[in-house]
């Protein structure tokens, strides 16, 4: 099984896990408790702009999580906003107000319903961190995962705002 956590594109051999009932989604449920899942039941996870809507405290029980369900030499690919990328930007002196509204609204969400808060930022060393600790083999950045039309993608200023990164286990 292949499951897009937090994803709203249906697409062929993907599963949906989203914490909203829409349209498409085949699971309802929250990325910190994946206990619908038998162990080792899944190849590939994919979670677009979702670790940073898991409070800090929840992220090792929700990577234990993840490792456990996925297979051996499972793969994890995991976007989140980059703050390494999203600090310099909001400090660079050629944007303006609005700009930087639109990269304070990245670094801390929408804001737009009860689900879109950013609780915890990321950046490169910290998520490497908690997947080294959680038992994950091997953790690679990556520049497109390729595979949805997502936030993954996201270039609003010319630049990608996003980390991309590829956890095996």
């Amino acid at each position: 099984m292949k499951l897009h956590i937090g994803g709203q594109q249906v697409k062929e051999g993907w599963k949906i896990l989203n914490i909203q009932a829409n349209p498409g989604v085949d699971y309802v449920g929250n990325i910190s408790d994946l206990s619908q899942f038998p162990d080792r039941s899944i190849d590939t996870i994919y979670a677009s702009h979702v670790f940073e809507h898991v409070p800090v405290s929840a992220v090792p029980q929700t990577l234990s999580g993840m490792f456990r369900v996925l297979k051996s030499g499972g793969k994890a690919m995991v976007s989140v906003p980059d703050m390494d990328v999203l600090c310099q930007s909001f400090i660079n002196p050629a944007f303006d107000l609005q700009t930087r509204f639109t990269i304070l609204r990245m670094m801390f969400g929408g804001q737009i319903d009860a689900n879109d808060f950013h609780y915890f930022g990321w950046n490169f060393a910290v998520m490497r961190h908690f997947f080294d600790e959680a038992g994950f083999a091997s953790f690679e950045r990556v520049d497109s995962f390729g595979l949805f039309e997502d936030t993954s993608e996201s270039r609003p200023f010319g630049f990608p705002i996003s980390l991309n990164v590829v956890a095996t286990k």
